[in-house]
C-alpha cells in the first residue's frame, strides 16, 4: 500500500541516490558505488533515518528483476552458448575456491562444522544481477568476457542451489538425501530444456506479429519475465535468472526494431531510473557494524579469502584455457561482487536455524556428529551473519572499482583485450 511516509521514503531515497550517483559519475566512478554510499549513511549503520521495509523490499527486488531482463535483452544467446565451457571453468573454480577457504576459515575461528560450511556456501555465491550493472556501465557486456561472466554467474547460482540443498538436508536429517538431489537436478534441466524449446520455437511465432500499440509490448514482456521468474522459482533457482532468460526471448532479430526499441526503452527506464537505484540504496540497509575485535578481525579475514578465493578460482581456470592474463583478471574480479543471492542464502539458513530444536543424538557415525553439532549450535551465529553481510557489502563496493582498474590496464596493456574496441567506441560516441 502507498502511504504518506512510503512516498517520502521513496523521496528521500531517489534524491540521495541521484545526487551520490551524479558525483561519483563525475568522477569517473560507477554510480552504484555513491547509491550505495546514500544507502550507508541513510540507514541504520551511521544515521538511522531509514530502515528497510517490506515496500522497499518489494521494489529493490523488481530492481534486479527487470534490470536482468533488459540484461537478457542486451546479450545474444548463441553468443552465451559458445563459451559454455570457459563459463563452467570459471563458476566451478569461482565456486570451489572460496567454498573452501570460508569453511577453514570459519573452523580456525571456533565455528562448527555445519557453520563453517553455510559460510563457505555464503562467500561462493556470485551476485549476477550486480555483475550484470557493472558491465553495462563499463560497456563491455556484450564483450567475449562479459558472456563469459555472466555464464559462469548462471552456473555459479546453479551450484548454489545444489551446495545449499545438501547443506540443508544434512541439517535438518543428518543425513544425505540422494533422492532430493536428483529431484533438484532434474527439475533444473527441464527448466532449462523448457526455455531453450519455448526460446527457439514458441516465441518466434508470438512476436512476429506484436505491436506496440496501447505498450502491448511492454506488456507482452512483462508477462514472459513472470512467467520465466515463476518457472526459475519452481526449478528451485532465483528469479533474476528466469529474468534474464525471459530477456533473451525477447530478441531483436524476431520482432519489429521499433517494437523491440520502445521494450528495451521502457525496461531501461523503469530499471536504471527509478528502481535500481533503490535496490543499491536498500542494499545498504542490511549492514550493521560492531567493534568487537573479535566480529572485526573475523570479517577482515573473511573478506580478504572470499575476494582472493573467487578471483583466483574464476581467473585461473580461463588462464588454462589460453586467455590473457589481464583477461583473466578482468573475469576473476568481475566474479568477485556478492549482494542480494548471497543475502538470501544466509537469511534461509538462519530461519531454518530458528527453527530446529535441540536434540540429544550419540555420535557413534560422522553424519550423527555433524547431526548433533548443527543442533546444539546456531547454523550461523549473529556475528558470523553480520560478517557475511559486511562481505557482500564491501565486495559489491569493491567489484565496480577493481574491474574499472582492470579493464583500464587490459586495454593500455601489450596484450591489449578483445573488448577494448567497445570501450573505444563507447568513448567516441
Amino acid at each position: 500500500m502507498i502511504t504518506p511516509d512510503l512516498m517520502v521514503r521513496l523521496m528521500v531515497i531517489l534524491a540521495a541516490a541521484w545526487a551520490a550517483g551524479t558525483v561519483f559519475t563525475r568522477l569517473g566512478l560507477p554510480a552504484m558505488l555513491g547509491q550505495m554510499l546514500a544507502g550507508l549513511l541513510l540507514g541504520p549503520a551511521v544515521f538511522g533515518l531509514i530502515t528497510a521495509s517490506e515496500p522497499l523490499v518489494l521494489m529493490a527486488d523488481f530492481g534486479i528483476f527487470f534490470v536482468m531482463f533488459y540484461a537478457g535483452m542486451e546479450m545474444d544467446p548463441k553468443a552465451l552458448l559458445r563459451h559454455i565451457w570457459p563459463s563452467m571453468g570459471v563458476a566451478v573454480g569461482g565456486f570451489v575456491l572460496p567454498f573452501g577457504l570460508g569453511l577453514a576459515l570459519t573452523l580456525a575461528f571456533g565455528g562448527t562444522l555445519m557453520q563453517s560450511l553455510f559460510v563457505g556456501m555464503g562467500i561462493s555465491v556470485s551476485a549476477i544481477a550486480i555483475q550484470s550493472v557493472v558491465l553495462q556501465s563499463l560497456r563491455i557486456n556484450k564483450s567475449e568476457v562479459g558472456y563469459i561472466i555472466i555464464g559462469a554467474a548462471i552456473i555459479d547460482n546453479i551450484l548454489s542451489l545444489i551446495g545449499l540443498s545438501v547443506l540443508l538436508g544434512l541439517a535438518r536429517a543428518g543425513s544425505l538425501d540422494l533422492v532430493s538431489l536428483l529431484l533438484i537436478l532434474l527439475k533444473v534441466g527441464l527448466f532449462f530444456g523448457l526455455t531453450i524449446l519455448v526460446g527457439h520455437f514458441v516465441m518466434p511465432f508470438l512476436t512476429r506479429r506484436l505491436t506496440d500499440e496501447e505498450g502491448k509490448g511492454f506488456t507482452f514482456a512483462i508477462g514472459v519475465a513472470l512467467a520465466m521468474a515463476y518457472l526459475a522459482e519452481l526449478a528451485g533457482l532465483h528469479l533474476i535468472i528466469g529474468a534474464f532468460l525471459a530477456g533473451q526471448f525477447v530478441r531483436e532479430e524476431i520482432m519489429d526494431q521499433k517494437v523491440y526499441e520502445a521494450i528495451a526503452d521502457r525496461f531501461y527506464g523503469m530499471a536504471y531510473g527509478f528502481l535500481v537505484p533503490t535496490f543499491f540504496v536498500s542494499l545498504s540497509f542490511h549492514l550493521h557494524l560492531s567493534l568487537d575485535w573479535r566480529f572485526l578481525l573475523f570479517s577482515l579475514a573473511l573478506i580478504a579469502v572470499a575476494a582472493a578465493g573467487k578471483l583466483v578460482g574464476s581467473a585461473l581456470p580461463l588462464r588454462l584455457w589460453g586467455h590473457s592474463r589481464w583477461e583473466a583478471m578482468v573475469v576473476g574480479l568481475g566474479m568477485n561482487s556478492r549482494g542480494a543471492v548471497e543475502l538470501a542464502v544466509a537469511s534461509v539458513v538462519v530461519g531454518l536455524s530458528d527453527k530446529l530444536l535441540v536434540r540429544e543424538f550419540e555420535p557413534t557415525t560422522f553424519w550423527n556428529w555433524v547431526q548433533t553439532a548443527s543442533f546444539r549450535e546456531p547454523l550461523l551465529t549473529g556475528d558470523q551473519f553480520s560478517a557475511l553481510v559486511l562481505m557482500a557489502f564491501v565486495t559489491t563496493l569493491m567489484a565496480p572499482i577493481s574491474l574499472k582498474w582492470a579493464v583500464g590496464r587490459s586495454c593500455t596493456a601489450e596484450e591489449h583485450a578483445g573488448f577494448c574496441h567497445l570501450l573505444e567506441t563507447s568513448t567516441r560516441t
